[in-house]
């Protein structure tokens, strides 16, 4: 499982679920959010929750998260400049536009509503 410690459950959930198209298992009850299983399970939990089930006081990254990033692979280069638009209109910051990277990828990073690196990227290999 791969969970995500977040200040605000209700405005990631809501851009997760609308603006990025996960699907969503939850009860709308914090402090924990799970999306519905592709492979991967991908979960929520409030970081105010944290301290008291870890015993102690953990610290996060300001700004930009530089620790992971999400990656979003999609069927086709020409997928990646839509997407990349719809996903900053709606609530994510660009890192960088779209663009064609040596290695044979179509590439574009945003950063979620918390400063979380989301690449949004294609290697053309169709649905």
């Amino acid at each position: 499982m791969i969970g995500l410690f977040v200040d605000d459950l209700n405005k990631m959930v809501k851009f997760y679920n609308e603006v990025l198209g996960f699907e969503i298992k939850w009860d709308g009850k914090p402090p924990y959010a799970e999306f519905k299983e592709t492979g991967v399970r991908f979960a929520f939990y409030e970081r105010k929750m944290l301290s008291s089930l870890l015993g102690q006081e953990p610290s996060y990254p300001k700004g930009i998260n530089g620790t992971f990033e999400i990656a979003i692979d999609l069927p086709h280069f020409t997928d990646v400049d839509p997407i990349f638009e719809k996903v900053v209109k709606n609530g994510a910051r660009s890192i960088y536009e779209p663009r064609d990277e040596p290695w044979g990828m179509r590439s574009s990073m945003v950063a979620d509503p918390e400063g979380n690196l989301i690449e949004i990227g294609s290697w053309d290999k169709g649905s």
